[in-house]
């Protein structure tokens, strides 16, 4: 897989990398060994970038990947977490003296003296304009606790925010063939800066996955059950936000419109990675065979008319409803 500059980290990333937000069983159950599995899988199909987040079941996918890690020394490999989701989601929470927990526990979490990346966990939106925290950032930089730091967000007007900051190195944000509303600014704003652009939710919490129907369930524990309507984060997270049944019958107009051959999911994050100022997607796994093909996503043919059809299927079904929310 070839690879691709992280922003102002310097570092090499593939473009498809690996959401590991279900190792914490916010998707349902993942046992160590299926975790495991997926992180073997991915990396053999040539992913380099795994993100992750303190608050993904506590710690566990930090811990899952640290302990992969420590036994695959060799793996050239970068790490991306995420830290502010732990506490109440108040401003006065994000200060040096908790950054410094927040990262210790991480360091511990992911057994790295340095991490590679830090990213702000979707905080209050007066945080991407407070000068301390990007100083208290700074300061962990400079006494080797992290090697870069950027920012998680919800809205392109925090991401607009943060990449204007000279110390941010990326912006996560939803991007995919339901979310384009970062197409407008945020892209073309992170390629002049040199800010990286990670994309997550690339398959719209699954509905790009082709499988599902209207009458599709998801367990208890699962977030596209208890936070539809944003009942527990928000609600942006889950399906980008779209309603359940719109999703559903746009993304299988959007599986009529591919060739023979190509599956939905490939083609969702083929289209990601292809965006002008995307760094990479990083959908998440929940076995060695979702692993491996949404890797393979990043070798696929141009699917002619692709872009045309993403852009019709979102003026149709979602434009209206999602695209002046975040």
């Amino acid at each position: 897989m070839q690879s691709r500059t992280l922003g102002r980290t310097g570092r090499a990333v593939s473009p498809v990398g690996l959401g590991t937000w279900q190792f914490g069983g916010d998707w349902g159950p993942v046992s160590e060994q299926d975790a495991n599995a997926v992180m073997d899988a991915s990396v053999e199909a040539g992913v380099s970038l795994f993100d992750t987040a303190d608050v993904y079941g506590d710690g566990r996918s930090e811990q899952l990947i640290g302990a992969w890690r420590a036994s695959n020394p060799e793996v050239p490999l970068t790490i991306a977490t995420k830290m502010g989701r732990r506490a109440e989601q108040e401003p006065a929470n994000y200060v040096a003296a908790n950054f410094r927990g927040w990262v210790d526990r991480s360091r511990r979490n992911l057994r790295q003296d340095t991490l590679d990346l830090v990213q702000l966990h979707c905080p209050p939106t007066p945080v991407f304009e407070d000068d301390a925290v990007y100083d208290a950032l700074d300061a962990l930089v400079a006494d080797g606790s992290i090697a870069a730091y950027g920012v998680s967000v919800e809205t392109a007007d925090q991401a607009l925010t943060a990449i204007a900051r000279p110390g941010v190195a990326s912006v996560q944000i939803i991007l995919n063939a339901f979310r384009l509303k970062p197409l407008d600014r945020v892209l073309p704003a992170a390629r002049e800066a040199g800010v990286a652009v990670l994309a997550r939710v690339p398959l719209a919490s699954g509905l790009l996955s082709g499988k599902y129907t209207p009458d599709t369930t998801f367990p208890e524990q699962d977030h596209r059950n208890y936070n539809r309507h944003g009942e527990a984060f928000d609600q942006g997270e889950t399906f980008s936000g779209v309603d359940f049944e719109d999703g559903v019958r746009a993304a299988q107009a959007f599986a009529a419109s591919l060739p023979e051959g190509v599956s939905v999911p490939q083609a969702a994050i083929a289209w990601v990675i292809a965006q002008d100022g995307v760094t990479a997607a990083i959908p998440g796994a929940r076995n060695p065979e979702q692993a491996r093909s949404n890797a393979e996503a990043a070798s696929l043919p141009e699917v002619d008319g692709l872009d045309t059809t993403v852009h019709e299927l979102y003026d149709e079904w979602f434009r209206a409803t999602v695209h002046d929310r975040w």
